[in-house]
């Protein structure tokens, strides 16, 4: 008998990968906001996600608020923050102010974003930030003079990525190779924006995967629950919502039945996003928690210690009654 191969002497690994979960959320506008939000970090919070990611502009009236949210999530809670942070009209001198603020109250992650342009035409300052690949390359460069104080660390950037043609972009190869120079950059995965149709994340998936992208995709999913925000953000990525399922939501009775078709949809979409080869899930929760975690629950991801720490959809509604 021949003695065991080294192979054979290690454990194998598991053929059932766990699924990456996070979640988005937007600092608060109000004091009533606050409170309800901190509702609904508490209840994601038992779900354990592997981060959160916090809206943030550079520039924008949220930014104070923002980082007052990352912090309490870093001292108050088990979550993980990704900051999100944009740079165009900034100059990289005030963007590495802010990165090493960031890093200052301990965020590890963050989401290198260009930015909405301009809406009154206004021209950025001279020395600005344009694109998301300079935003990556100014991130590397920060952690590359603070090594010694992050432990030899590596911050983790994240990107976006578009299952459908960016309302600018001349095409949707184009989109691919600007993931594909974001990579270069040194991203280390991307989060889709939301999406309607199956298809488009894996048509994104091939298109990337064959251009060299090799950087993980995550998409980005919401719940399809609310008739309003689907038609907005309709609007905003360019691309009709499903007509059967808008006809469907409209036509529902009440908002229990609402969300429960929105719920089905939105699994049914994220269920074939895996199948494809997706490697986790992001969530938009518009800073509400039961959609989402109705979501979570009928999902099922492989990952079995998530669901001791769930509370049924089933108690949660009578919790709510």
């Amino acid at each position: 008998m021949s003695p065991p191969s080294l192979i054979d002497a290690h454990p194998k690994l598991s053929d059932t990968a766990p699924v990456a979960l996070s979640y988005e959320l937007f600092p608060p506008r109000s004091p009533a906001a606050a409170e309800t939000l901190w509702t609904t970090i508490r209840e994601l919070e038992t779900t354990e996600p592997d981060y959160v990611s916090v809206t943030y502009g550079a520039s924008g009236s949220n930014r104070d608020t923002a980082v007052e949210l990352i912090n309490r999530l870093l001292v108050e809670t088990t979550l993980r923050p990704l900051a999100h942070l944009t740079c165009v009209g900034n100059t990289p001198q005030e963007l590495a102010a802010i990165i090493g603020e960031l890093l200052d109250i301990g965020v590890r992650g963050i989401l290198a974003l260009r930015g909405d342009l301009p809406s009154d035409g206004a021209v950025p300052a001279a020395g600005s930030l344009r694109y998301a690949q300079d935003l990556i390359e100014l991130i590397r460069r920060v952690e590359q003079r603070r090594t010694a104080l992050l432990c030899a660390g590596k911050i983790a950037v994240g990107v976006a990525a578009y299952p459908t043609r960016h309302p600018e972009s001349p095409s949707e190869e184009h989109d691919v190779e600007v993931l594909l120079a974001k990579q270069r950059s040194g991203a280390d995965f991307a989060i889709t924006q939301v999406f309607f149709e199956a298809a488009q994340y894996a048509d994104l998936l091939t298109r990337a995967r064959r251009a060299g992208v090799t950087i993980p995709i995550i998409p980005g999913v919401m719940p399809f629950t609310s008739l309003r925000r689907l038609n907005r953000l309709g609007e905003l990525a360019g691309v009709a919502p499903a007509p059967k399922l808008m006809e469907r939501l409209a036509a529902a009775d009440n908002d229990i039945e609402r969300l429960h078709i929105g719920v089905d949809a939105t699994v049914d979409l994220a269920n074939a996003a895996l199948d494809a080869g997706a490697p986790g899930i992001h969530i938009y929760t518009f800073n509400e928690h039961q959609s989402a975690l109705e979501v979570l629950d009928k999902l099922a991801l492989p990952r079995h210690h998530r669901s001791g720490h769930r509370r049924s959809a089933a108690a949660r509604h009578q919790l709510a009654s």
